[in-house]
Protein backbone atom coordinates (compact mmCIF):
# COMPACT_ATOMS: atom_id res chain seq x y z
CA UNK A 1 0.00 0.00 0.00
CA UNK A 2 2.79 2.32 1.24
CA UNK A 3 6.49 1.80 -0.72
CA UNK A 4 9.41 4.08 -0.35
CA UNK A 5 12.44 3.22 -2.41
CA UNK A 6 15.46 4.95 -1.88
CA UNK A 7 14.39 8.23 -0.45
CA UNK A 8 16.90 10.72 0.32
CA UNK A 9 16.02 14.05 1.19
CA UNK A 10 18.71 17.44 2.52
CA UNK A 11 17.77 20.65 3.38
CA UNK A 12 21.30 22.31 2.60
CA UNK A 13 24.01 20.34 3.52
CA UNK A 14 22.21 18.39 6.41
CA UNK A 15 20.72 15.20 4.68
CA UNK A 16 17.43 14.39 6.90
CA UNK A 17 16.49 11.10 4.90
CA UNK A 18 19.15 9.06 3.61
CA UNK A 19 18.31 5.99 1.48
CA UNK A 20 14.73 5.42 3.32
CA UNK A 21 13.39 1.84 2.00
CA UNK A 22 10.27 0.92 3.14
CA UNK A 23 7.07 -1.58 2.70
CA UNK A 24 3.81 -1.02 4.69
CA UNK A 25 1.34 -3.65 3.30
CA UNK A 26 -2.27 -3.18 2.67
CA UNK A 27 -4.43 -3.18 6.46
CA UNK A 28 -0.73 -2.88 8.31
CA UNK A 29 -0.12 0.23 11.34
CA UNK A 30 3.57 1.06 11.50
CA UNK A 31 4.89 3.04 14.32
CA UNK A 32 7.76 5.27 13.10
CA UNK A 33 9.96 5.84 17.14
CA UNK A 34 13.37 7.03 17.01
CA UNK A 35 14.69 10.34 19.13
CA UNK A 36 14.18 14.01 18.64
CA UNK A 37 16.04 15.05 15.02
CA UNK A 38 15.78 11.69 13.64
CA UNK A 39 13.69 12.18 10.74
CA UNK A 40 10.31 11.07 11.46
CA UNK A 41 8.14 13.82 11.25
CA UNK A 42 9.64 14.80 7.66
CA UNK A 43 9.32 10.54 6.24
CA UNK A 44 5.98 11.13 7.92
CA UNK A 45 5.72 14.61 5.21
CA UNK A 46 6.95 12.78 2.68
CA UNK A 47 4.42 10.18 2.27
CA UNK A 48 1.63 13.07 1.14
CA UNK A 49 4.22 15.36 -0.68
CA UNK A 50 3.99 18.03 2.24
CA UNK A 51 7.74 17.66 2.02
CA UNK A 52 9.54 17.16 -1.04
CA UNK A 53 11.67 14.91 -1.45
CA UNK A 54 15.47 14.86 -3.33
CA UNK A 55 15.76 11.43 -4.94
CA UNK A 56 13.81 8.22 -4.41
CA UNK A 57 10.45 7.42 -5.20
CA UNK A 58 6.95 6.98 -2.64
CA UNK A 59 4.24 4.96 -4.36
CA UNK A 60 0.95 5.33 -2.08
CA UNK A 61 -1.89 2.88 -3.59
CA UNK A 62 -0.09 2.76 -7.08
CA UNK A 63 0.48 6.33 -7.17
CA UNK A 64 3.73 7.76 -7.62
CA UNK A 65 3.03 10.94 -5.04
CA UNK A 66 6.11 12.57 -6.26
CA UNK A 67 5.67 12.62 -9.65
CA UNK A 68 5.76 16.27 -10.96
CA UNK A 69 2.72 14.92 -13.27
CA UNK A 70 0.37 13.74 -10.62
CA UNK A 71 -2.51 15.69 -9.50
CA UNK A 72 -1.46 15.96 -5.73
CA UNK A 73 -4.83 17.54 -4.74
CA UNK A 74 -6.22 14.14 -5.86
CA UNK A 75 -3.29 12.12 -4.62
CA UNK A 76 -3.81 13.75 -1.45
CA UNK A 77 -7.64 13.25 -1.06
CA UNK A 78 -6.97 9.73 -0.23
CA UNK A 79 -4.38 9.83 1.97
CA UNK A 80 -5.36 10.59 5.53
CA UNK A 81 -3.26 13.06 7.50
CA UNK A 82 -3.28 13.76 11.26
CA UNK A 83 -1.23 16.27 12.62
CA UNK A 84 0.73 17.17 16.12
CA UNK A 85 -1.70 20.74 16.37
CA UNK A 86 -5.34 19.82 15.68
CA UNK A 87 -5.44 22.76 12.76
CA UNK A 88 -8.94 22.51 12.98
CA UNK A 89 -11.23 25.30 11.65
CA UNK A 90 -12.33 27.60 14.42
CA UNK A 91 -15.05 29.36 12.77
CA UNK A 92 -16.65 26.12 11.79
CA UNK A 93 -18.45 23.79 13.88
CA UNK A 94 -17.10 19.95 14.27
CA UNK A 95 -19.63 18.44 11.96
CA UNK A 96 -18.77 21.59 9.36
CA UNK A 97 -14.94 20.92 9.73
CA UNK A 98 -15.95 17.10 9.07
CA UNK A 99 -18.31 18.00 5.78
CA UNK A 100 -16.25 20.23 4.01
CA UNK A 101 -13.49 18.25 2.30
CA UNK A 102 -16.05 15.93 0.72
CA UNK A 103 -18.59 18.93 -0.32
CA UNK A 104 -16.15 21.10 -1.82
CA UNK A 105 -13.14 18.13 -3.03
CA UNK A 106 -15.61 15.25 -4.05
CA UNK A 107 -18.74 17.10 -4.46
CA UNK A 108 -20.87 15.49 -2.33
CA UNK A 109 -24.30 16.03 -1.36
CA UNK A 110 -24.53 18.27 1.74
CA UNK A 111 -27.16 15.87 3.70
CA UNK A 112 -24.36 12.66 2.67
CA UNK A 113 -22.19 14.27 4.00
CA UNK A 114 -23.52 15.06 7.28
CA UNK A 115 -25.07 11.76 7.57
CA UNK A 116 -21.54 10.21 7.58
CA UNK A 117 -19.93 13.57 8.75
CA UNK A 118 -21.73 12.25 12.17
CA UNK A 119 -21.78 8.46 11.85
CA UNK A 120 -18.04 9.39 11.98
CA UNK A 121 -17.97 11.60 15.04
CA UNK A 122 -20.32 9.13 16.38
CA UNK A 123 -18.18 6.45 16.06
CA UNK A 124 -15.71 8.32 17.83
CA UNK A 125 -17.41 8.80 20.97
CA UNK A 126 -18.21 12.77 19.51
CA UNK A 127 -22.29 12.35 19.01
CA UNK A 128 -23.15 15.17 21.37
CA UNK A 129 -20.90 17.31 19.44
CA UNK A 130 -21.82 18.06 16.23
CA UNK A 131 -22.33 21.80 16.72
CA UNK A 132 -19.84 22.53 19.07
CA UNK A 133 -16.79 24.98 17.77
CA UNK A 134 -13.32 23.98 18.37
CA UNK A 135 -12.64 26.33 21.48
CA UNK A 136 -15.62 24.90 23.24
CA UNK A 137 -13.70 21.11 22.75
CA UNK A 138 -11.04 19.68 24.47
CA UNK A 139 -7.58 18.77 22.93
CA UNK A 140 -8.11 14.93 22.81
CA UNK A 141 -11.91 15.67 21.05
CA UNK A 142 -10.46 18.32 18.80
CA UNK A 143 -7.86 16.02 17.59
CA UNK A 144 -10.51 13.06 17.45
CA UNK A 145 -13.02 15.44 15.43
CA UNK A 146 -9.21 15.77 12.95
CA UNK A 147 -9.48 12.17 12.98
CA UNK A 148 -12.88 12.06 11.67
CA UNK A 149 -12.09 15.02 8.90
CA UNK A 150 -9.48 13.16 7.89
CA UNK A 151 -11.63 9.83 7.69
CA UNK A 152 -14.75 11.57 5.72
CA UNK A 153 -12.94 11.68 2.67
CA UNK A 154 -12.66 7.70 2.52
CA UNK A 155 -8.34 8.02 2.16
CA UNK A 156 -6.49 4.75 1.75
CA UNK A 157 -4.03 5.38 4.32
CA UNK A 158 -3.68 7.47 7.67
CA UNK A 159 -0.84 9.12 8.35
CA UNK A 160 -0.28 10.42 11.97
CA UNK A 161 2.22 12.68 13.20
CA UNK A 162 2.75 12.32 17.02
CA UNK A 163 -0.81 12.41 17.44
CA UNK A 164 -0.94 12.96 20.68
CA UNK A 165 1.87 14.80 21.74
CA UNK A 166 -0.14 18.59 22.10
CA UNK A 167 -2.68 16.02 24.66
CA UNK A 168 -2.56 16.55 28.17
CA UNK A 169 -2.02 13.24 29.46
CA UNK A 170 -5.47 12.31 30.02
CA UNK A 171 -6.28 12.80 27.37
CA UNK A 172 -4.14 10.81 25.43
CA UNK A 173 -5.66 7.17 25.90
CA UNK A 174 -9.42 8.55 23.99
CA UNK A 175 -7.42 9.74 20.28
CA UNK A 176 -4.59 6.57 21.04
CA UNK A 177 -8.30 4.61 21.23
CA UNK A 178 -9.77 5.95 18.10
CA UNK A 179 -6.53 5.17 15.97
CA UNK A 180 -6.96 1.44 17.77
CA UNK A 181 -10.77 1.14 16.62
CA UNK A 182 -9.07 1.96 13.11
CA UNK A 183 -6.26 -0.25 13.39
CA UNK A 184 -9.22 -3.55 13.70
CA UNK A 185 -11.18 -2.14 10.91
CA UNK A 186 -8.06 -2.87 9.08
CA UNK A 187 -6.94 0.62 8.02
CA UNK A 188 -3.26 1.14 6.65
CA UNK A 189 -1.67 3.69 9.02
CA UNK A 190 1.94 4.80 9.80
CA UNK A 191 2.20 6.40 12.96
CA UNK A 192 4.93 8.45 14.42
CA UNK A 193 4.59 8.46 17.57
CA UNK A 194 6.31 8.60 21.28
CA UNK A 195 3.77 6.20 22.92
CA UNK A 196 5.93 2.94 23.39
CA UNK A 197 2.83 0.98 24.72
CA UNK A 198 0.88 1.92 22.14
CA UNK A 199 3.36 1.06 19.31
CA UNK A 200 3.89 -2.37 21.31
CA UNK A 201 -0.50 -3.47 21.50
CA UNK A 202 -1.23 -1.82 18.13
CA UNK A 203 0.94 -1.88 15.22
CA UNK A 204 2.36 -4.59 13.09
CA UNK A 205 5.94 -3.55 12.73
CA UNK A 206 7.80 -1.06 14.71
CA UNK A 207 10.50 1.33 11.99
CA UNK A 208 13.39 2.67 14.42
CA UNK A 209 14.82 5.88 13.25
CA UNK A 210 17.65 7.60 13.93
CA UNK A 211 20.08 10.46 12.56
CA UNK A 212 17.94 10.04 9.41
CA UNK A 213 18.31 6.12 8.50
CA UNK A 214 15.89 3.53 9.41
CA UNK A 215 18.29 1.75 11.54
CA UNK A 216 15.59 -1.36 12.58
CA UNK A 217 11.98 -2.95 11.17
CA UNK A 218 10.85 -5.64 13.32
CA UNK A 219 7.49 -6.89 14.83
CA UNK A 220 6.92 -4.85 18.23
CA UNK A 221 7.30 -8.43 20.27
CA UNK A 222 10.78 -8.56 18.57
CA UNK A 223 11.94 -4.89 18.58
CA UNK A 224 11.24 -4.15 22.74
CA UNK A 225 12.07 -7.81 23.90
CA UNK A 226 15.76 -7.89 21.51
CA UNK A 227 16.29 -5.14 19.60
CA UNK A 228 19.24 -6.03 16.94
CA UNK A 229 20.79 -2.60 16.87
CA UNK A 230 22.80 -1.06 19.67
CA UNK A 231 21.58 2.44 18.52
CA UNK A 232 17.94 0.92 19.17
CA UNK A 233 19.08 -0.58 22.71
CA UNK A 234 20.49 2.74 23.36
CA UNK A 235 17.30 4.45 22.89
CA UNK A 236 14.67 1.64 25.05
CA UNK A 237 16.95 1.81 28.04
CA UNK A 238 16.14 5.68 28.13
CA UNK A 239 12.48 5.78 26.82
CA UNK A 240 11.46 2.29 28.64
CA UNK A 241 12.86 3.18 32.67
CA UNK A 242 12.32 6.26 33.14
Amino acid sequence: MITMENVTKTFGDHTVLQDIQLHVPQSNVFAVIGPSGAGKSTLIRTLNALEPIDSGQITINGSDIHNPKININEARSKIGFVFQSFNLYPFLTALENVTLAPIKVKKMAQADAEKRGKELLDSLGLGDKYDAYPNKLSGGQQQRVAIARALAMDPDVMLFDEPTSALDPEMVTEVLDAIRKLAIAGMTMVVVTHEMNFAKEICDEIVFMADGKIVEVAPPEQFFSAPKSERAQAFLSKVLHH
